[in-house]
């Protein structure tokens, strides 16, 4: 008989449709288990077991979920938050000496991901099209001048995530403002186009890009697709598979792409399920059961672009009601 396939989701948070599509896919061949360090994350009651956990920080936090793993015979671990991708990626060795696959690319991809102007440097150093940006704003102001650049442009945190402390300047005022507010910032030109994303898996055995879901976004909330529409473009996919061949990424990725003038521009990625990938999972580009399969020793076979355009998403609320203790 064979044995189950347990899964591991860290930091659940508000990411129930990702839990309900594991469950969906393993139909009762093992466990989806779930971890927060808040009780009230809705998307631990859709699990068959969660816990409760320290916050990712905290002294011992990586022994936990190793323990976790060994009671409960995991097979894969996954984190839906930036920070613990790093924590997996760096301690992908200890999760596979306990038989546990940790879904997440190598620890210096994964910190490249993260570096917004070191992402910029390496799609320049490669010949990839990309967003012109800066961390000395003084480089900036002299581009302004002679016209390289202009107003607006964004002031970003060079490290962060869902676009926090993201703000649009129309002066160099308002940068002096922000730059002598906050440290570690860069300034990133704005980009008049149409935004794009695409939803992305590299298999974990075979290394090689078997999914692409690409669409287009109409409509943004803290920094997650709210609306969007499913595209194809042959032009795109080969961009994306150059991309991922040159970095070296494994399993789930998530491209942010700005589109100006016929020409693609590479924004960001987040080296894990993003916001929007429902709109992919609906559309039958099914990376749970990819993930699954891989787990089972299985190579995954080539789909990029196995779906229909056209189709749209659109999120909206819903509420978990719980008994108190």
């Amino acid at each position: 008989m064979d044995e189950d396939i347990n899964i591991l989701i860290l930091s659940c948070g508000t990411r129930n449709k990702i839990v309900q599509y594991f469950k969906k896919e393993l139909a009762g061949k093992g466990q989806v288990i779930t971890t927060d360090c808040s009780e009230l994350a809705p998307a631990l009651y859709d699990a068959d077991k969660h816990f409760i956990v320290p916050r990712m920080g905290e002294e011992g936090y990586l022994d936990i979920i190793l323990s976790i793993c060994k009671k409960n015979n995991i097979k894969a671990v996954l984190s839906l938050i930036d920070p613990e991708l790093s924590l997996l990626a760096e301690n992908r060795q200890g999760f596979l000496d306990i038989g546990t696959m940790p879904i997440v690319s190598n620890h210096n991809v994964v910190e490249l991901c993260f570096d917004k102007y070191g992402m910029y440097k390496f799609l320049i150093n490669n010949d990839f099209k990309a967003i012109k940006s800066y961390i000395d704003k003084e480089k900036f102001y002299k581009d302004v001048e002679v016209g390289i650049i202009n107003y607006p442009v964004f002031v970003k945190p060079v490290k962060g995530s869902a676009s926090i402390n993201t703000n649009k300047v129309n002066s160099k005022e308002e940068v002096e403002i922000l730059f002598n507010q906050y440290d570690n910032l860069m300034i990133q030109e704005f980009m008049n186009g149409i935004e794009y994303g695409a939803d992305v898996y590299i298999d974990m055995i075979s290394n090689e890009l078997v999914a692409i879901f690409a669409k287009e976004k109409i409509k943004m909330r803290a920094g997650e697709t709210d609306k969007s529409v499913s595209i194809k473009d042959d032009k795109l996919f080969e961009l994306i598979k150059d991309f991922v061949k040159k970095i070296g990424f494994k399993g789930i990725i998530d491209i942010d792409i700005f589109k100006v003038d016929d020409e693609y521009f590479i924004s960001e990625v987040n080296p894990r399920f993003g916001g929007g990938y429902p709109h992919g999972y609906e559309c039958g580009v099914n990376i749970p059961k990819m993930i699954i399969k891989n787990v089972s020793g299985n190579i995954n076979e080539d789909m990029i672009g196995d779906y229909k355009e056209g189709i749209y998403m659109m999120k909206y609320n819903e509420v978990k009601i719980i008994k108190g203790n």
